[in-house]
């Protein structure tokens, strides 16, 4: 390695630095949750995570760099964490069911970082679209592809790949981009445990026998 290639690599920040970062990050994801991009400000989400703004300017130089990194952060956890070739299983139902489950839980875990994702999405996704291009859609892809395989070996019935997933997307994520309809239809102030379980188990019964899934396998 040269001299320039040494000077030349990026150091890895500190723990310290990370931890300031991802405390600003989870402030930001809740503020843009509740009150949009152009709802909250700077001093707001500073204020959130305890900070001055001068402070927040230090990590994050503007409103939409920070924006940006709370979209890409979600979108880059669903693509680590939902392909669908890499879930558990030695079979296609089995994988169709971790990939359902595991979105959902998704859903669970990280309703403000969905919410946000959804209304950029609506508004017309301009921060997020090159991004999408560029990393999204690979994967959805790769994902078509792996169910296409399925379906020319005989393994499920030949639907439409495409749909698939849009409505595995949308039936998912809508406990928590649309968590609030949810919980006055059910009359409680907010989802539990057991209430994911019964989705999940209602999505994959739906799902999987509309795919053939369960026939084949049972």
């Amino acid at each position: 390695m040269t001299e320039h290639q040494h000077r030349a690599r990026p150091r890895k920040p500190s723990p310290a630095r990370e931890a300031q970062e991802a405390k600003i990050l989870a402030a930001a994801e809740e503020a843009f949750a509740h009150l949009g991009y152009h709802g909250v400000s700077l001093e707001a989400i500073a204020e959130r995570a305890g900070l001055s703004k001068q402070n927040l300017l230090y990590y994050f130089p503007s409103k939409e760099s920070l924006y940006h990194q709370v979209i890409r952060n979600t979108l880059d956890l669903w693509i680590e964490k939902m392909a669908l070739l890499e879930q558990e299983g030695d079979s296609p139902r089995a994988m169709l069911e971790n990939y359902i489950r595991g979105k959902l839980e998704m859903s669970r875990s990280r309703p403000n970082g969905s919410k946000v994702f959804a209304n950029e999405i609506i508004s017309g996704a301009s921060h997020l679209q090159e991004y999408m291009r560029n990393n999204l859609l690979p994967q959805l892809d790769s994902d078509i592809a792996l169910v296409r395989s399925w379906i020319a070996e005989g393994l499920m019935d030949p639907i439409d790949p495409e749909h698939l997933f849009f409505t595995i997307w949308a039936s998912t994520q809508t406990y928590a981009d649309f968590s609030t309809q949810i919980v006055m239809a059910l009359d409680k102030e907010t989802l539990d445990e057991e209430d994911f379980q019964r989705a999940g188990d209602f999505l994959v019964h739906v799902i999987l026998k509309g795919t053939g899934l369960l026939e084949r396998e049972s």
